[in-house]
């Protein structure tokens, strides 16, 4: 790391204000150094309190996205432990992939302040302004079939639900399989894609890519009706360091469920299209159905004039009425 991130971690550790001898001291490095480093914090928006006799005291932090801050609040072993920060990308997805498909290790995560190109289901863009979101992909190594690979959208979306719980006063709802919504309007997109191993059939690796709307945030007119963020819902939005982190953490709690599936019993509980009439797209065609249930597999069951059918990710896209 940077000394200007060895001295914020120092702050950001201490309990009380700490001096600046203390501080050259525990980083070997000169007091000079020390406080050429705080400066620059404060240039960048932290608020270093100065003590008379006592030293500096870290008092407030900008919403930055820095590695430091994610592993402060990181509990998982594995998931998100390694990871790397991008002031911007073109998408984090593609970034992950190239890293996957160069053996980077299950679990690494690779975050972006923002994104020139970030991609959402079918090609579509994903609205990635800076400083506003949390623009994050982590690689993933499971043992499981590839018609299964729904499971993993199904696990993530639970996940960022109760991360996102953690840390705001929200009731964050699931629409089948990839979109998290408060209050009717989506503020998170999930987009997992993955390498198949032909000859077990089995996935060679998957990237799993999470959008999150986190500041309050002034959508384009296309999106208005649609798309909300955390900050706009709430009224406050959380750092979005920490969010990462509690992502991280509860994948990691889930992950072992990949196989047994005991995140849908939640998954359903969330979701907000059971019980409802939908509108079903399916290539240039589109039909209405009514949504019966989730079962064990992530699978949606629906009812049409032809009767009952379950569709998996990939298949579909499903428009509320």
């Amino acid at each position: 790391m940077s000394t200007k991130n060895d001295v914020l971690g120092a702050l950001m550790d201490a309990q009380e204000a700490i001096s600046g001898e203390r501080l050259a001291r525990r980083l070997g490095l000169s007091r000079n150094t020390v406080w050429k480093a705080i400066e620059q914090l404060r240039a960048e928006g932290y608020v270093v309190e100065a003590v008379t006799n006592r030293g500096y005291r870290l008092v407030s932090a900008p919403d930055r996205i820095r590695e430091i801050e994610i592993l402060k609040w990181t509990t998982a072993s594995g998931i998100g432990r390694r990871l790397e920060v991008h002031a911007r990308l073109d998408s984090t997805n593609l970034r992950a992939k190239q890293l996957a498909a160069q053996g980077a290790p299950h679990g690494y995560l690779v975050c972006a302040d923002s994104q020139s190109s970030g991609r959402g289901r079918y090609g579509r863009s994903f609205f990635s302004p800076e400083h506003s979101g949390v623009y994050i992909t982590y690689v993933l190594r499971p043992t499981l079939p590839a018609e299964r690979a729904v499971m993993i959208t199904s696990m993530a979306a639970v996940a960022v639900a109760r991360a996102i719980e953690k840390l705001c006063d929200a009731d964050v709802k699931i629409k089948w399989v990839n979109d998290l919504y408060i209050n009717d309007r989506k503020v998170c997109g999930i987009l997992c894609e993955a390498s198949l191993d032909f000859e077990s059939g089995m996935l060679e690796y998957a990237v799993l890519g999470i959008g999150v709307n986190v500041a309050p945030m002034v959508f384009p007119e296309e999106l208005r009706d649609i798309a909300t963020s955390i900050g706009n819902e709430c009224g406050a939005s959380p750092s979005r360091s920490r969010l990462i982190a509690e992502i991280s953490n509860e994948l990691e709690k889930l992950y072992g469920e990949l196989e047994t599936g005991g995140f849908m019993a939640e998954s359903r509980r969330r979701s907000n299209v059971i019980g409802r009439d939908v509108t079903v797209l399916r290539g240039d065609a589109r039909f209405a159905a009514h949504v019966m249930d989730i079962d064990d597999q992530g699978r949606l069951v629906i009812r049409t004039e032809s009767g009952v059918s379950r569709v998996g990710s990939g298949e579909i896209s499903i428009k509320l009425r």
